[in-house]
């Protein structure tokens, strides 16, 4: 089937399980994709793009580190030349940190902040600057992935990924306010446990894949095609007096103190 061009999604992270959810979900409603993910993966990446475009899609892999501002410059960049400003972006790039707090290394801190918070601004500037009705963009939709770590601090050993995600909520929040004017709507999404190399733990150890089942409230974990769905309504215009929000898909929330 051959898709008519209706805009263009542009998706850090692009080559993980809710990153490629969104990229086919947005291909098959017509969008255009980038999907911007490190070179390491290029491969999964690459094999997305050419399931898109042998759909009659439109796509491109960008080799892209978030945690390195000129690598954020070039694929925005690189990006919009290709298909046009983003109408929507989907950033769900990311890192993990699981030690509890007196085991914590600086080195791993370090980097899960500069992917998850500083990276993540950064990529906001620059999707700000190419959407902005204020520089000749056309406005559009930019969804931020956190957790719901961020709303109780995570599971035992999670306290710096929770603390990442929880700047993500509240930079959101702040940054929806400046571009509200400018055509740019931003929100996040918080994911609670879902299918992914993140949380493939759970599917090696049986024990804590049922404790963590156990502890939501629907009694399961997610699948990245809702968190996907959630992302192109909040895309679309059926959202389109939603700014500043955070949208729980965690399942219930939790039976017991916990998230993943």
């Amino acid at each position: 089937m051959r898709f008519a061009m209706t805009g263009h999604c542009l998706i850090t992270g692009g080559a993980g399980a809710m990153g490629a959810a969104v990229a086919k979900s947005a291909a098959q409603r017509g969008h255009a994709v980038s999907l911007l993910s490190l070179a390491s993966e290029q491969n999964v990446a690459a094999a997305l793009v050419h399931d898109i475009r042998s759909g009659g899609g439109q796509a491109e892999f960008i080799a892209a580190d978030v945690s390195k501002e000129e690598d954020i410059l070039r694929a925005y960049a690189q990006a919009a030349s290709s298909f046009g400003a983003p109408t929507g972006v989907f950033h769900a790039a990311g890192v993990f940190v699981g030690n509890m707090v007196r085991d914590l290394d600086f080195a791993a801190i370090t980097k899960l902040i500069a992917v998850n918070v500083t990276g993540l601004m950064i990529c906001c500037r620059e999707a700000a600057r190419l959407m902005s009705t204020e520089t000749g963009g056309q406005g559009g939709s930019i969804v931020n992935v956190s957790s719901m770590a961020a709303t109780i601090g995570g599971r035992p050993g999670h306290s710096v990924y929770a603390a990442s995600k929880g700047a993500v909520d509240i930079f959101t929040k702040g940054f929806a306010k400046e571009v509200a004017r400018e055509g740019i709507r931003v929100n996040s999404v918080r994911p609670g446990a879902v299918s992914s190399p993140m949380t493939a733990a759970l599917d090696a150890d049986p024990a804590l894949k049922k404790s963590v089942e156990e502890s939501i409230p629907m009694g399961r974990i997610g699948d990245p095609q809702e968190i996907a769905d959630i992302a192109l309504w909040l895309m679309s215009p059926a959202s389109s007096l939603v700014t500043g929000a955070h949208i729980d898909a965690g399942g219930g929330g939790f039976n017991v103190a916990g998230s993943v």
